[in-house]
């Protein structure tokens, strides 16, 4: 594995993801939801910490992640909208129903009555939680004004918690790949962490009731 991996230079974080590259991706997986983006941003961070200049690169990190979150959210929510208000709904619609269990979707509907554009910075945080609370402000008809006020501390919030992440799995190795690796794995567990744990809960109350 290091031998594969040996070519990830210690740097500069430009050369191992690129900063327009790690935008581009960033944003596709807030439209697409099938990139791991934490991940992602997480392994950058790590590569990051490795540089000669930690103080510019990890800030830049952070700016870009953020940004790119924040305009794949808004426009994913514009597309969103455009469903909302046609006859016909959209395929961008029809996408975030189908991505938002029922009751996810209930409880996202509730969280909204009672905290408003706030519960998207929650959302952004709990993996899996952005889908069912986006699909509860467009049922709500959320002006995309106000989806854009809650969802831009939402972004950095999160790109907060995956920078963290990334420098927590940097800081464990010594060479720049190793704590990469480590990021992604630190950043995989957390997010696949709820989904486990309601596995086992949903298991014990099946066989509770048998």
């Amino acid at each position: 594995m290091g031998d594969l991996l040996s070519w990830v230079p210690a740097t500069s974080p430009q050369t191992f993801v690129g900063y327009p590259s790690l935008f581009l991706l960033v944003a596709l997986g807030s439209l697409v939801p099938v990139v791991p983006t934490g991940a992602l941003v997480s392994s950058a961070a790590a590569v990051a910490l490795h540089h000669q200049l930690p103080g510019l690169t990890l800030p830049l990190v952070f700016a870009v992640a953020a940004l790119a979150a924040f305009a794949g959210d808004v426009l994913l929510y514009w597309l969103g909208l455009r469903g909302v208000r046609s006859d016909s709904g959209s395929r961008w619609l029809r996408r975030l129903r189908d991505r938002a269990a029922p009751d996810r979707l209930e409880a996202a509907r509730r969280k909204l009555d009672e905290r408003g554009v706030t519960v998207l910075v929650v959302s952004r945080l709990m993996p899996a939680g952005r889908i069912p609370v986006m699909l509860a402000c467009l049922l709500a008809k959320m002006p995309l004004r106000d989806f854009v006020r809650g969802d831009a501390p939402a972004s950095l919030a999160w790109a907060a918690a995956y920078l963290l992440i990334g420098i927590t799995g940097g800081s464990l190795f010594p060479e720049p790949w190793q704590g990469a690796l480590a990021a992604v794995a630190l950043a995989l567990a957390i997010s696949a962490a709820p989904a486990g744990w309601r596995r086992v809960r949903d298991a014990g109350r099946r066989d509770t009731a048998s």
